[in-house]
């Protein structure tokens, strides 16, 4: 252990989140320790502006609730306190002690708990302990670093600080234990390697592609609030190349590994790279980005194959095998990560949308343009044309001049293409049948 003073680190308050501080200030009034932890001094250490600063405590997240009218406990397998400040959350936890301690102090009338599965995974895990077990129980070094505001030091429990200047991401004990422990601490190791410009330590880096597979055993739900740090924060294009390196994207999207090729030169291999390093330079200008416009890019091209597959072995039409493949994509997709329902209705949408580009006579070409998802369909059409050829890429042009043309002009549009003036056609009236006449 090695602790910094004041005029060694750097840190000033000044950086750090007033709420946090609010936080930290009265914990410690009210009798308890309380450190800012992890990230937020690892980001402050480098110079950068943290997103988060998060808390680690003595107290009990009951404890806490108390002191914080503005507090939400949350989690199963982790207790913690979300203090809220409007949209403003600090989140505080509890220092966590060895969850296979024999003897562990708990507050009066409080059960430890702690489970693992057959694999050594932890199921639940709200074993309180001290600051010291608490910094043995982080994933990384540099994870490791606690601030105190009391006397301004910052304590570094496993040589965070010299992993920071030899920029190393090293996990704290051995390695195979922690994967198996928690496997998304080996998406973690990736996540922080690209997003810091660090290297993974060699024991690190070691175990992951035998241990890639334990990811598996990952809930759906958590996989995907993960799979949106990696893809979607701003270097995705770089973290997909590592994922992929070490067969974890593989894990979270199977569907798209069984388009996987040596030379990286499929059409899903393709649109994947142009996604990302879309989605990263969006990210770059500060423009928004929607999730389910990349993952109806990058599931785009194993649906039509999944189609494909169903239009010649069932005797169904183009279109209805498209609708059944789009389903059956996404539902495999789900199972791995659990996009939300409001995302794959939009994906849904997006793909839709396609089929109906080309169905531009009479009133369509102007109908389409009132559907609430056209803007995202037509950028999805567009860069499509990229792609796949002459034909998708002058349609994505006509439908460019379409949408910024006048009424007159679009008109004009619609009826070169020989449907402007085309009547719909009237069913034919049924013949009634003659009623039978009365008898007289």
């Amino acid at each position: 252990m090695q602790v910094y003073q004041r005029e060694e680190h750097g840190i000033s308050r000044k950086d750090i989140s007033e709420n946090a501080l609010k936080v930290l200030y009265r914990l410690n009034k009210a009798g308890f320790d309380a450190y800012l932890v992890g990230g937020g001094v690892r980001d402050l250490l480098l110079d950068k502006e943290p997103k988060d600063f998060d808390i680690a405590t003595n107290a009990t997240p009951e404890e806490i609730k108390a002191l914080f009218r503005n507090c939400r406990l949350i989690g199963r397998r982790f207790r913690l306190a979300h203090i809220l400040f409007g949209r403003d959350v600090i989140e505080v936890a509890t220092f966590r002690g060895h969850h296979d301690a024999g003897t562990v102090k708990m507050p009066a009338g409080k059960q430890a708990i702690a489970s693992r599965n057959h694999e050594g995974m932890l199921l639940r895990d709200n074993v309180y302990g001290t600051i010291d077990e608490d910094a043995e129980r982080r994933d990384f070094s540099i994870n490791a670093l606690y601030y105190s505001i009391k006397d301004f030091t910052v304590t570094d429990y496993a040589n965070g600080v010299v992993d920071l200047q030899n920029r190393l991401i090293r996990l704290i004990g051995d390695p195979e234990t922690r994967y198996r422990e928690d496997p998304v601490r080996m998406l973690r190791a990736v996540r922080f390697a690209v997003k810091l410009d660090m290297q993974i330590e060699a024991n690190t880096a070691a175990p992951i592609l035998e241990l890639s597979t334990l990811l598996k055993d990952i809930p759906a739900a958590r996989l995907f609030e993960e799979s949106l740090k990696l893809l979607q924060a701003g270097k995705g294009l770089e973290t997909y190349k590592m994922l992929r390196e070490y067969n974890l994207f593989q894990q979270l999207f199977p569907i798209l590994a069984e388009h996987f090729t040596e030379d990286h030169s499929s059409q899903t291999e393709q649109m994947i790279e142009h996604i990302l390093a879309a989605t990263d330079d969006r990210i770059a200008e500060g423009k928004r980005v929607n999730p389910a416009f990349m993952f109806a890019a990058m599931l785009w091209y194993p649906m039509n194959v999944r189609a494909e597959e169903i239009a010649s072995t069932s005797g169904l039409s183009d279109y209805d095998a498209f609708m059944i493949a789009a389903n059956d994509i996404l539902d495999d997709q789900v199972k791995n990560i659990a996009i939300p329902r409001r995302l794959t209705t939009t994906v849904r949408d997006i793909w839709q949308q396609q089929h109906r580009f080309s169905r531009r006579f009479g009133k369509r070409a102007f109908a389409m343009l009132e559907h609430p998802k056209f803007r995202a369909a037509y950028d999805f059409l567009e860069m499509r044309g990229q792609f796949e050829g002459q034909d998708v890429a002058e349609l994505a042009t006509w439908w460019h001049k379409f949408q910024f043309a006048g009424r007159d002009e679009r008109n004009k549009m619609v009826q070169e293409l020989g449907g402007g003036h085309q009547r719909r056609r009237r069913r034919p009236q049924r013949r009634k049948k003659p009623q039978a006449k009365s008898a007289s």
